[in-house]
């Protein structure tokens, strides 16, 4: 459904993966992941977010598929992977090892991007055996480990017990999101993005989260409300990377910030002016540099001095 519904020409729109797989996850639940780029070269994982898709990651995956295989999935429910009424932070946990024991090869590791609920499945399967023998660094955009409600500054109003029911009513609706309307676009951008954002970069951001099911945005809902990781940003031991937009109001700063502190090997914090939640599209150059940096300084050489 999002690639039928995702923006259909220029740099975000998805391209066509060189191959697919379907990996199963521990429940049963089927995943769709594409591969892009050449055979044998660094690998990099990219775990989107919630409402998003694979081609939340177009310009990520246009860039680096040139030296890179680039291995993006869908969230069960999300995109071309099928809902299941299994949704909580140990099957992110499962389904993230299951794309990678099905895409690397054994010892093989990867650069892993995740942004927002993504970067929730990297923390929840830090401590899981595949995750540990397929990962070499993380790269965290947008993201939180707990207390993602109580913290959103969607609703601006003080902190405090009406700001964060109001705030659980409006992420958790069962509310159809309908057609991508001009209204639709700027409650979009208010929630989601930097008042910046350029009109291309919104429509490519509403036409890929209004085709989330509603069913799998509540559901989702439910697993990001109750969310609490933070013993898994501890057992991420990988060298891990954070980058965050200063005007998130989903995952705001102080997230990041705190990730920054409790990582056990943080490589940097990066803080982007302006910058909303969807840091992926709104800053692609920067995020692909981020990635890029991550694969040379902890696979290229890895393999260098191994050879």
């Amino acid at each position: 459904m999002s690639r039928l519904l995702s923006v259909g020409s220029g740099p975000y729109a998805p391209p066509a993966p060189a191959r697919e797989l379907t990996p199963v996850s521990a429940d049963g639940a089927r995943l769709h992941v594409e591969v892009h780029g050449p055979d044998g070269a660094p690998a990099v994982v990219l775990a989107h977010g919630w409402t998003c898709s694979t081609a939340f990651w177009a310009a990520q995956i246009r860039d680096l598929a040139a030296d890179h295989r680039v291995i993006a999935y869908d969230q069960r429910g999300h995109g071309r992977s099928p809902a299941s009424p299994a949704c909580s932070t140990d099957t992110l946990a499962d389904d993230l090892e299951a794309v990678l024991e099905a895409a690397l090869a054994p010892g093989e590791q990867a650069v892993i991007a995740g942004h927002s609920m993504g970067g929730m499945a990297v923390m929840a399967a830090s401590g899981r055996t595949a995750f540990r023998e397929h990962t070499a660094a993380v790269l965290l955009c947008s993201t939180g480990s707990s207390r993602l409600v109580a913290a959103s500054t969607v609703v601006p109003l003080r902190p405090g017990r009406l700001r964060t029911w109001l705030t659980r009513r409006i992420l958790g609706s069962r509310a159809p999101l309908g057609p991508v309307t001009p209204l639709a676009r700027r409650i979009l951008k208010y929630g989601t993005m930097g008042p910046g954002s350029a009109p291309q970069l919104v429509e490519a951001c509403a036409r890929i989260v209004h085709a989330c099911p509603r069913t799998v945005r509540h559901t989702w809902s439910h697993v990001l409300d109750l969310l609490d990781l933070d013993q898994g940003v501890r057992e991420l031991s990988v060298p891990t990377a954070v980058v965050i937009g200063t005007a998130d109001r989903l995952t705001p700063p102080v997230q990041a910030r705190a990730l920054a502190q409790a990582l056990p090997h943080c490589t940097g914090l990066t803080e982007l002016p302006g910058i909303g939640h969807m840091t992926p599209v709104e800053a692609p150059e920067l995020v692909t540099g981020k990635i890029r940096e991550l694969v040379h300084a902890h696979i290229q050489v890895v393999s260098e001095e191994s050879a």
